[in-house]
């Protein structure tokens, strides 16, 4: 027998508010909206307004649970709750009750319940938003040493938020401590560098104990505009020295997906943007990293198509402040079309869970039943790049790609109900900014590819017809 508790769950919200962001589909899909807003209000969203309250059916060994969060709401009766503070607040509540476990053993016990981030993330300091870093922590390396040089220098970003001395100091502090690490794990970050790389991971590791000292003078002569530039340069070779500790590509991709073009590694490309309709930008190029070590099927189909040059040409075809998507061909196909089989070619979704030494293929982490597992390449950084599919079918994406640009209160960093339902495989790390700017009908006048191309194994813009 279940028991039913209504409670208020907010109390200032317009129905204007309840309009939610559309999940990225495939093909004409995109412009229609009762699709995918179905998906938000069957796996997650609640209804909140002045007028309406949240039922919660529960089991009676859940209600204790439950009572002490309506205990709460009761004692702040006078308050009026943002939509961020009613979702987190849902989720936090949700959270306790689908822990619990269930009186139903079997596997579908939990398949029906919505995919809800771990309760520690919702807690805790705030997420990883900066694509750098966010790459930098993806790669294969367990090296305290360096991560104790990268932390700090990353820590600069938040000092300079910091109006006047104060933030310099802070700045100093970084830096200092950036210094030391280095000096006392110098052997540590060497030992930890692959063989054949060691000698150029030695050399960045001289240019970045130089650079800290031109960093150290630059706090000290109080230049702040110089202060951001520099931190750049560093984490620059910071990341580099991180590459070179991977010595090679560190798992077998499943026998099934072994054939398809793989990205075993990184590679970068630059996307040159035709603007229209916009007096302040007539184009832009963004620079885009492509992460082969936790998505080589993704990334490696992405590659194979951008040598095909698929997307030369092609229109920014959905662009509503949510998402940026493009990739769907001209004609009835909603994908890449391959000339050997003349059948649309698709790939499984490939997700990383942190900690885990390999994607896990064609299951949703909610499928999985990995509720409160997070991804090695979350939907974190403004420009995350990921492969749209159709909504019912995991292993249906093809050429179709999106750029997540608002953090939506439903969707924020570390927290993002996206993860583990779409194969990220990359972020934008330079003009990022500007997709915001992009326009339905602007244009992509090329995609290249500017470094590790030599990471493609299986390419098949190379086989004739």
């Amino acid at each position: 027998m279940s028991t039913i508790i209504s409670f208020n769950c907010c109390s200032s919200l317009t129905a204007s508010k309840l309009i939610n962001p559309r999940i990225p589909t495939k093909g004409s899909s995109f412009l229609r909206t009762h699709k995918s807003f179905s998906w938000w209000n069957r796996h997650f969203l609640p209804k909140c307004t002045s007028q309406k309250h949240v039922q919660c059916q529960l089991q009676n060994g859940q209600v204790g649970f439950l009572f002490f969060f309506c205990l709460f709401f009761f004692q702040q009766k006078m308050r009026s709750f943002s939509l961020k503070e009613c979702a987190i607040s849902f989720a936090l509540a949700a959270g306790l009750i689908i822990g619990m476990p269930s009186l139903d053993s079997s596997p579908m016990a939990y398949a029906a319940n919505p995919s809800l981030p771990d309760l520690s993330v919702l807690i805790s300091g705030p997420p990883i938003k900066d694509p750098g870093a966010l790459l930098r922590y993806a790669l294969p390396i367990d090296n305290k040493a360096i991560r104790e040089v990268q932390k700090p220098l990353e820590d600069i970003t938040e000092s300079l938020k910091v109006a006047g001395v104060r933030g310099l100091d802070s700045v100093e502090r970084n830096v200092k401590q950036a210094s030391r690490s280095l000096k006392q794990g110098k052997s540590l970050i060497i030992s930890g560098l692959a063989e054949s790389k060691k000698d150029h991971g030695v050399e960045l590791l001289d240019k970045l104990e130089i650079g800290m000292e031109e960093l150290q003078q630059i706090v000290e002569d109080r230049n702040r505009d110089a202060v951001a530039p520099k931190q750049k340069e560093l984490l620059k070779y910071v990341g580099d020295v991180e590459e070179d500790m991977v010595d090679s590509f560190p798992y077998e991709v499943p026998e099934e997906y072994r054939s398809m073009p793989l990205l075993k590694g990184r590679a970068a490309v630059d996307m040159k943007v035709k603007v229209k309709d916009n007096p302040n930008l007539e184009e832009c190029v963004f620079h885009i990293v492509l992460d082969g070590y936790n998505a080589p099927v993704t990334a490696g189909n992405f590659v194979d198509l951008v040598q095909r040059h698929f997307y030369d040409g092609m229109e920014i075809q959905r662009a509503d402040g949510f998402v940026v998507q493009t990739g769907d061909p001209e004609g009835p196909a909603e994908g890449f079309i391959d000339p050997s089989t003349e059948k649309t070619r698709t790939i499984p979704l490939e997700i990383m869970v942190d900690g885990e030494k390999a994607p896990v293929y064609g299951s949703t982490l909610e499928e999985l039943g990995l509720y409160k597992a997070q991804t090695k390449l979350p939907f974190n950084a403004f420009g995350t790049m990921a492969m749209a599919r159709d909504e019912f079918e995991n292993n249906s994406a093809s050429s179709q790609v999106f750029w997540l640009l608002k953090e939506s209160e439903l969707t924020p960093s570390n927290a993002n109900i996206l993860d583990g339902r779409y194969a990220v495989f990359g972020y934008v790390t330079e003009n990022e900014d500007f997709l915001a700017d992009l326009k339905v009908g602007d244009v992509i006048e090329s995609i290249q590819v500017v470094s590790g191309l030599e990471n493609l194994v299986n390419p098949s813009y190379k086989i004739a017809g």
